[in-house]
């Protein structure tokens, strides 16, 4: 688990990250209120203007100075502001979080993206941002999250509480942001209009889903195996002792991941801005640019939620079936230290030859082609060595 000063110390940094130069929800009056409803959870500020990308109505929209507004939050954002105040008082300690310079730059970094736009070379950034666009889709799947009785597995009262209103609108909102809502857009579609501003409408649906599968990305709902077999699968790798509730192991490693997700996501978001603000490069004027700051804003109650949520589970006594108790402390912070090493060890690899391979594939039968990867390379924070390890360049 991150240490407090770690934590004071990234606190700082992470708003930052989140809100630098994008126009944020306007200042909710704080009531100290901490029960709400679903339905106020996902209330919306009124707009003096919708947000319409494409001739699509996506979520959000503008205050009558021209700022853009990010989509429930009128009460989502005090709600939560109130649930971490209520746990900092009731248990005295700093909430769950990492450094954002814990993990590596994206990769290709700006520079490498630049010099590939530069020699005409599109289409790994075009998967990137296609690849962002249908994962932020994934995100519908956390309204289907299994909700074990919190009440009943953790020693501790849990109500008026982040953990509390998990099924009651926070995960739901959270489903809605990524991926949209009926006939109103999410970040899927807004990724999506992104790439095709940036560079004039570069793919079609059928080129997508190859490059998707080239990417070893499998499309929302395929490949589903039995659900009885996947449980005992997940059962027998399952890292807190037996007695605890698998849903509850389940859904912490869900929270944790996805938390993980959302903050390494920011050096995505700052990618994509400085890569699509190039208007030497791109097209559109930077307007590709602006749709990726209006979802970096969106995503703050995200990373709200998910860190006072895991914080409320760490600082409480946990139930086991047997009657048990095991502190919290100790199993998130097994939870936490397994995914930031997975994050950071294996999947990480596994990103960075998958864009790799985009780069190659792109250039593939190129007459160019060894000048153009040894460029890309000179530009690379980091490389693969002739073993394969990937090492600093």
């Amino acid at each position: 688990m991150p240490d407090a000063a770690q934590t004071q110390d990234t606190a700082q940094t992470q708003d930052t990250a989140q809100t630098q130069d994008t126009a944020q929800t306007p200042a909710a009056e704080t009531t100290g209120q901490t029960d709400y409803t679903s339905g106020e959870l996902l209330a919306s500020y009124p707009y003096a203007e919708p947000l319409i990308i494409g001739g699509v109505r996506c979520h959000g929209g503008f205050d009558a100075n021209g700022r853009y507004v990010s989509p429930r939050t009128a009460n989502r954002l005090p709600a939560i502001e109130a649930w971490e105040r209520k746990r900092a008082t009731d248990f005295g300690t700093p909430v769950l979080d990492i450094a954002l310079d814990t993990w590596p730059r994206h990769y290709p970094n700006v520079a490498q993206a630049k010099f590939l736009i530069n020699e005409g070379v599109t289409e790994p950034i075009v998967s990137t941002l296609t690849r962002v666009g249908t994962v932020e889709g994934f995100g519908s799947m956390i309204r289907h999250a299994a909700l074990p009785d919190l009440a009943r597995h953790f020693e501790e009262d849990t109500r008026e509480t982040a953990m509390a209103h998990l099924g009651g609108g926070l995960f739901e909102a959270h489903a809605r942001d990524e991926a949209g809502y009926e006939e109103e857009g999410g970040h899927k579609q807004m990724w999506f209009a992104a790439r095709d501003v940036a560079f004039d409408n570069p793919v079609t649906s059928d080129e997508t889903a190859l490059m998707l599968e080239r990417m070893g990305i499998v499309p929302l709902g395929a490949g589903k195996g039995d659900p009885v077999q996947m449980r005992a699968q997940m059962a027998a790798r399952r890292i807190l002792p037996g007695d605890i509730d698998l849903d509850l192991e389940l859904l912490i490693q869900r929270m944790v991941r996805l938390l993980l997700i959302e903050i390494s996501a920011f050096h995505t978001f700052a990618w994509a801005e400085e890569v699509l603000a190039d208007t030497d490069l791109v097209a559109g004027e930077g307007e590709a640019a602006r749709i990726v700051s209006y979802i970096r804003a969106d995503e703050t109650p995200h990373v709200l939620y998910l860190k006072t949520t895991l914080s409320e589970m760490r600082d409480r006594t946990v139930r086991g079936e047997s009657g048990r108790l095991h502190p919290g402390a100790e199993l998130v912070g097994e939870i936490w230290q397994r995914a930031l090493a997975e994050s950071l060890g294996g999947r990480r690899d596994e990103g960075l030859a998958v864009a790799l391979n985009e780069v190659e594939y792109a250039v593939a039968g190129r007459s160019d082609r060894d000048h153009i990867i040894e460029g890309f390379h000179a530009c690379a924070d980091v490389r693969p060595a002739a073993d394969g390890a990937w090492v600093a360049a």
